[in-house]
C-alpha cells in the first residue's frame, strides 16, 4: 500500500493484472513485475525503471497504475545479479547505484523492450520512465539505443557526472548528456525547481543540448517541488506537482506510443 491514498493515476490492484516474470539476457535472469490491462486488448508495452532503492511497492504501485492508464508495464529489477541495497543504509545505495554498468543496463534494457515488443498484447509500441537513478537510465537507454519509442526521465541525476568526486568512471565511462546528439526517440524530461541533482541548470543544459542536436525533446520543471516529488511513500512527495505531472506523462505517452486513427 502506498502511505497517501490520493496518488495520481490510483487503481484497485484488482482491476489488473500483475505477475512477476524472468526475462533471460546471454543466459543471466533479470527478474521484473509485470502489470498489464485486465480486458487483454494489446496496449503499448512500457518499461517502469525504479529508483536507487530496486524493486520496491511503490515502483509495483506505479506499474499497476500505468496497466490501469492502457499500458502492458514492466517494471524490472536491474539488481538482479546483485540483489538490491538495504534501502536503510544510503551509503549502500549509493554505492550500487554507481556500480551498476551502464552498458549492462542498456544491454538488459534492449532484452526487456524486445520482451514486451514480442508479446501478444502488446501493440508493438513500447516506452520507458524512470525514476531517480531509473530516470538516468532512461536518457542513457534512449541515447544508446533504438529499442523505444518515446520516453520520459524523472529527474534522473548525474547526468553531467559519474559521481560527485568523477566525471567518468568504468561503470559510467560518458557523461550521459554528452550522449544527447545520439537519442533516438521523443523525450519528457523532468524536474523540480527545488531539486539539486539534477539541479535546474543540469535541465536547462540538457533543454540546451537537445535543441542544439536537433533533437525531440523537451524538459518540464516544476515549481514548489524537488527531488522524488511523484514518490508518495516519502516525505519529497508533493501532490499538487504530482498530479500534474501524471497528466502530462500519460498524454505525452499515449501521444508517441498509441497508433492515432
Amino acid at each position: 500500500m502506498t502511505a497517501h491514498r490520493s496518488v495520481p493515476g490510483a487503481v484497485d490492484p484488482a482491476a489488473v493484472l500483475s505477475e512477476e516474470v524472468t526475462v533471460e539476457r546471454d543466459g543471466m535472469p533479470v527478474r521484473g513485475y509485470l502489470a498489464r490491462p485486465r480486458s487483454g486488448t494489446p496496449a503499448p508495452g512500457l518499461l517502469v525503471l525504479h529508483e536507487a532503492f530496486g524493486l520496491n511497492e511503490h515502483i509495483r504501485d506505479l506499474a499497476r497504475r500505468f496497466a490501469g492508464a492502457g499500458f502492458v508495464a514492466l517494471a524490472p529489477d536491474l539488481y538482479s545479479r546483485t540483489g538490491a541495497p538495504d534501502p536503510a543504509d544510503m551509503p549502500a545505495v549509493l554505492e550500487a547505484m554507481f556500480a551498476l554498468p551502464d552498458e549492462q543496463v542498456v544491454a538488459d534494457l534492449d532484452a526487456l523492450a524486445a520482451y514486451l515488443r514480442g508479446r501478444s498484447d502488446v501493440t508493438g509500441a513500447v516506452g520507458e520512465i524512470g525514476f531517480c537513478a531509473g530516470g538516468r537510465q532512461v536518457l542513457l537507454h534512449a541515447c544508446s539505443s533504438r529499442a523505444v519509442d518515446a520516453a520520459v526521465d524523472c529527474w534522473g541525476g548525474y547526468i553531467r557526472r559519474a559521481r560527485p568526486e568523477a566525471e567518468v568512471t568504468a561503470s559510467r565511462p560518458v557523461p550521459v548528456i554528452d550522449l544527447v546528439p545520439r537519442l533516438s526517440c521523443p523525450l519528457l524530461a523532468v524536474g523540480g525547481v527545488e531539486d539539486t541533482n539534477p539541479s535546474p541548470a543540469d535541465l536547462a543544459e540538457l533543454e540546451t543540448r537537445l535543441r542544439a542536436a536537433g533533437k525531440p525533446g523537451r524538459v518540464r520543471v516544476f515549481d514548489g517541488a524537488g527531488h522524488a516529488f511523484l514518490a508518495d511513500y516519502r516525505p519529497t512527495y508533493r501532490p499538487e506537482a504530482a498530479h500534474a505531472l501524471w497528466g502530462e506523462v500519460i498524454e505525452f505517452l499515449r501521444a508517441h506510443l498509441v497508433k492515432q486513427d
